[in-house]
């Protein structure tokens, strides 16, 4: 048995079933860190858009000039885009119901939609972390102990066992488990920060959905007084 202990020739010595744990391991771990930077982005651009958004909201603009120049955008996104279902629903809802209890219900009903879409797409790619940081100990675990097993069958071919004989087998088999832990230790990592962000997130937007409702219900009761 060679005593190449570099991580190409343990993997090149390896039986097939380790290599192709290795080669799974190694996948799942760059399409974690693809992920990763993909989240990152993603969530640093919607607390962006959700900062730009309160400013221009409490700036005190007029709420249809904030719509028409949102609506305007090619896409909006986050705490825009339930403004903007809110504010179209209420609009709509104005024109053909008196009654502003109703019209303050259904514009919340409108932006409790847009937020569960808001929430789904903020938390895309999120699964695969919590997989990926779930599954890859076990996946190295069992690449571990098949190359343990294999090299403890070759062993007992021989008449005369050595630590050089034993060495490379054990070597392969344990390298399994180091890439089956560098690939979940950082995606266990990322799964729980993004997680967090994402709440802190819901919570900002459901916060804004509770003071725009606020506003729209004075706005609706005083149209009904005027009229």
């Amino acid at each position: 048995m060679s005593s190449d202990l570099t991580f190409i020739g343990l993997f090149l010595q390896a039986s097939f079933v380790v290599q192709l744990v290795m080669m799974l391991l190694i996948s799942v771990s760059i399409a974690s860190w693809a992920f990763i930077f993909q989240r990152q982005k993603a969530l640093s651009g919607a607390r962006n858009e959700m900062k730009n958004f309160e400013d221009d909201f409490w700036s005190g603009a007029d709420l249809n000039r904030l719509y028409q120049n949102l609506s305007a955008e090619e896409q909006v996104s986050g705490m825009g885009h339930i403004f903007c279902a809110g504010f179209k629903e209420f609009v709509r809802l104005r024109k053909s119901n008196t009654n502003p209890n109703i019209v303050v219900d259904g514009t919340y009903r409108a932006m409790r939609v847009a937020l569960s879409r808001e929430v789904d797409s903020l938390e895309s790619r999120l699964s695969f972390l919590a997989t990926a940081g779930s599954i890859s100990p076990y996946i190295g675990l069992f690449g571990t102990v098949w190359g343990i097993m294999n090299a403890f069958i070759a062993l007992g071919e021989v008449q005369q066992a050595t630590l050089s004989m034993v060495a490379p087998g054990i070597a392969e088999a344990l390298i399994a488990t180091a890439i089956g832990l560098f690939a979940a230790i950082p995606a266990v990592i990322a799964y729980n920060r993004f997680s967090h962000q994402v709440e802190k997130l819901e919570n900002s937007y459901v916060n804004f959905m509770e003071e725009f409702s606020a506003i729209l219900q004075r706005q609706a009761h005083a149209s009904q007084q005027s009229a």
